[in-house]
């Protein structure tokens, strides 16, 4: 695939502040939904989506959820450390293992107000969780590197009393993370507005925001209509937020994020191919990754599940195996070791020149100017993307995470 010469200033667009939805809509599934399908433009309500799904389409939705990642110490100064996580590193970089963690474990994290901050500070906080009083401690692991090491105890003479898990603990210490550009503090009501409604697996920092909007009647006209839907797991790093800063696009340094398929997954999407659209940019990109490790494990089958961000764009299209042959390899490797479950890291970078391996389209909802996932839909549309937007505009749209909705089909 050919690395064209992309500039940032070719993906931006004006956004003013007040078409930015600071909050969700009442209902969900009444957001505006414009349809793009090869060219032409429909404008519509979510709700509706399921009239403009092609038969047999497979949706794929992103199920991670978000955890409250971000906490608040207080040292005995005054002073207020916030600590966000953002990556495990101990007992175990995998999420959803880590959740599980009963005594201590270690997170890559952004670590506000540093400076204040010394190696020697222990940073301490008293919980309740189910009526039993929970004493958790903070302190810089590997300095260098942000890592912090957040240990907990249940403060008791009954030494039968099991400790809470990691899940539980941050259930209680800590505040659902918005996005930056929502400029506002979480309420009670964004703990269920910023979660989808078929959110399972904790681990996200941020929310797969196209999936929003269903609500449980969309989903169950999508059913009756014959929409198949499959649950994969792609968690959220706030990465998703990062500004372009360079003018050479391919130089920016992109985030990589935790992915997790089960072989019922890779056999759903086998059995679907050509009808595939995520649900979200989250989605597309666990998708397309998941090719590409088909692709590693054809050259070297002890290929290890990490997608660098420009690999797809090192091969000779011609050369490359069929996405069939792409998942029936992996396929193939799972039976072999007798695996069920696969977990993988992505930092792929999906820009105009990127040729789409499983999706066939996105729902998706309006992004930031100048970011990584403008130049993913200007990947899937083309030049058509900057239609899309000013049609956005001109009728009134809302726009970023708890904004409006698209449907686009090239």
């Amino acid at each position: 695939m050919d690395i064209q010469d992309l500039k940032l200033a070719d993906y931006t667009y004006h956004l003013p502040d007040e078409r930015i939805a600071k909050f969700p809509l009442e209902k969900r599934d009444e957001s505006k939904l414009q349809v793009y399908q090869q060219g032409n433009i429909t404008h519509t309500v979510f709700k509706k989506i399921n009239e403009y799904l092609p038969q047999n389409t497979l949706l794929v939705f992103n199920n991670t959820k978000v955890i409250p990642a971000r906490i608040h110490f207080q040292k005995s100064t005054g002073a207020v450390i916030q600590i966000f996580l953002l990556h495990p590193i101990a007992p175990t970089s995998v999420i959803n293992l880590a959740m599980e963690a009963s005594d201590e474990c270690v997170w890559e994290c952004m670590i506000g107000n540093r400076k204040r901050w010394k190696k020697e500070d222990v940073l301490e906080k008293i919980l309740n969780i189910a009526g039993e009083t929970i004493e958790v401690k903070a302190e810089l692991y590997d300095v260098e590197n942000n890592q912090v090491k957040l240990s907990w105890r249940v403060i008791s003479e009954d030494t039968t009393i099991p400790n809470p898990k990691f899940v539980d603990i941050i259930q209680a210490l800590g505040e659902i993370p918005l996005p930056p550009y929502l400029n506002r503090e979480a309420e009670a009501a964004d703990y269920e507005t910023y979660q989808t409604v078929y959110s399972e697996k904790k681990g996200a920092v941020a929310a797969p925001t196209a999936g929003l909007h269903f609500t449980d009647e969309v989903l169950q006209n999508l059913s009756a209509q014959g929409i198949k839907e499959e649950f994969i797991t792609l968690h959220v790093g706030a990465g998703t937020f990062q500004p372009i800063k360079v003018e050479n696009i391919v130089e920016h340094r992109m985030h990589n994020e935790q992915i997790v398929f089960t072989k019922k997954n890779i056999e759903v999407l086998l059995a679907n191919i050509g009808s595939t659209i995520p649900v979200g940019t989250t989605s597309m990109r666990a998708l397309e990754s998941l090719y590409w490790y088909g692709v590693k494990l054809t050259r070297d089958i002890s290929s290890d599940f990490f997608i660098e961000k420009l690999y797809p764009y090192q091969h000779v299209v011609e050369d490359l195996p069929s996405t069939a042959s792409s998942l029936k390899t992996i396929l193939s490797k799972m039976e072999a070791l007798g695996e069920t479950e696969i977990t993988g890291e992505t930092e792929i970078f999906i820009f105009p020149g990127y040729q789409f391996k499983i999706c066939k389209g996105i729902v998706t909802n309006y992004h930031q100017p100048e970011s990584t996932l403008i130049l993913l839909i200007a990947a899937l549309i083309g030049e058509d993307w900057r239609k899309v937007y000013k049609e956005a505009m001109i009728n009134d749209y809302r726009f970023l995470s708890y904004g409006d909705s698209s449907l686009l089909l090239p």
